[in-house]
């Protein structure tokens, strides 16, 4: 098998698998949020109301789509695709999983192996804000305008801070290679090797700014239903609106898979290293392909239990904590997450100093 049949092969699976976890989290949402709440929630769509994804999902497809006459026609149509294109995009450098051994070759479990990819990831996260100035200037609407403009500020000074953590993370690491900073956080196969331990700073930092640049409460300024009507996603409706909706949820999930890769060992199994995994089910007479196999679906559910912990954290705080008011936003962001993050670096350059010496 060549190494590009087999990247296509992973492509289709992780956006399968994506594309299924979207409507999953919907009624994760609804659920829990009814749960919080004290209600019943979807109760009506199939058994115990699981149906309900699929029937938005119907409604979205069938529903009148409507262009604003003074609307810029090709942009108005285009912020759609830009809102989903990007998180899909960031999901190809996120290692899944260790390798698997087929035919004495070790094909890992990820899309695309670059020596950069937590820069790729970054740059590619930072397009999203594209779409959302798209959305809002192309509408012909003040309330979209004015979400937009919100969207454009919260997104750029909340990239601000993500950046200097970065920068930590890169002096602890010392590597751009996403794959990498698993393998070290594998270490002793011990939880203290992972990120968490080693930058807990950054780990608060970075999950704060994950809600701001996903538009989640209690960071949702640039929606704001109670003062801007929809935000920049006003004038849209149908499937277009339906794209919004799922370039959310894939935002959701790749911050909370870069999250885990940073922070939570990626797909490695607590106390369990890839080798030990692998020569536990060699020892049960597995032949190296499918003990390798065997050792990449355990890695694939750790990494999964993971990122489901962050995305049901997103739900949590959904109903947990009021909206911020923008100017509260900023304090933040420019005046908290900022200076947190320029002493964590110095932090972070003294005990490298000192571990070196």
């Amino acid at each position: 098998m060549s190494a590009e049949l087999w990247s296509a092969i992973v492509a289709i699976a992780l956006g399968a698998a994506v594309l299924t976890g979207v409507p999953l989290m919907v009624i994760v949402e609804r659920r829990g949020s009814a749960w919080m709440q004290r209600r019943s929630g979807p109760n009506r769509v199939g058994p115990w109301g699981l149906m309900q994804p699929m029937a938005d999902a119907v409604k979205f497809v069938f529903k009148e789509e409507n262009v604003p006459a003074k609307a810029h026609k090709v942009l108005f149509l285009l912020a759609p695709a830009l809102a989903v294109i990007p998180p899909l995009i960031s999901f190809t450098v996120v290692p899944l999983a260790g390798s698997i051994n087929l035919e004495g070759i070790e094909f890992p479990v990820q899309v695309a192996n670059m020596s950069v990819g937590l820069l790729f990831l970054l740059a590619i996260n930072s397009m999203h804000v594209f779409s959302v100035l798209t959305a809002g200037w192309a509408s012909n609407n003040k309330f979209s305008l004015m979400g937009a403009l919100r969207a454009s500020s919260q997104m750029i000074s909340y990239e601000i801070a993500i950046g200097i953590c970065i920068v930590a993370l890169v002096i602890t690491y010392g590597t751009l290679d996403l794959r990498e900073i698993v393998k070290l956080q594998e270490a002793g196969s011990s939880l203290p090797a992972w990120g968490i331990f080693m930058q807990p700073l950054s780990f608060f930092i970075l999950w704060v700014c994950a809600f701001a640049e996903t538009n989640r409460l209690p960071f949702d300024l640039p929606e704001g239903e109670s003062e801007l009507v929809a935000g920049y996603h006003t004038e849209y409706s149908g499937m277009k609106f339906a794209l919004f909706f799922m370039g959310e949820y894939a935002a959701m999930f790749v911050a909370s898979a870069f999250l885990t890769t940073l922070f939570l060992g990626g797909y490695n199994v607590p106390f369990l290293s890839e080798e030990t995994i692998r020569n536990f089910f060699l020892a049960k007479e597995m032949t190296l392909t499918m003990a390798s196999a065997a050792t990449c679906a355990l890695q694939v559910v750790s990494f999964a239990v993971k990122v489901l912990f962050f995305m049901w954290f997103y739900v949590w705080i959904r109903w947990t904590l009021p909206r911020f008011r923008y100017d509260q936003l900023m304090h933040l962001g420019w005046k908290v997450l900022l200076p947190l993050g320029v002493l964590n670096i110095f932090i972070t350059m003294i005990v490298s100093y000192l571990r070196s010496v």
